[in-house]
């Protein structure tokens, strides 16, 4: 089993996700079965950052137009950060 996701690579994944978006390359399903499977590995394997670290990193995936205030909610829910 491998280790902890760093939150530099869940940033990265976001972004990766967002740019297939935006290409036309995934269809709003497709996005959101992602967005499941990486939720998933992330509570599987954890994430190598604290509460506050990973909160930052989602409010600036928000300012930068990576993520929706819609999908920053579901992470949020999900992860259980709120």
């Amino acid at each position: 089993m491998t280790g902890p996701v760093s939150v530099e690579r869940f940033v990265q994944e976001l972004e990766k996700l967002k740019q297939e978006m935006d290409a036309g390359r995934l269809k709003h399903g497709e996005y959101d079965q992602r967005l499941a499977r990486m939720i998933q590995e992330l509570r599987d394997r954890k994430l190598d950052a604290d509460r506050a670290k990973i909160t930052a990193a989602i409010d600036d995936a928000l300012q930068r137009g990576i993520i929706t205030q819609s999908v920053k909610d579901h992470l949020m829910k999900r992860l259980g950060l709120v």
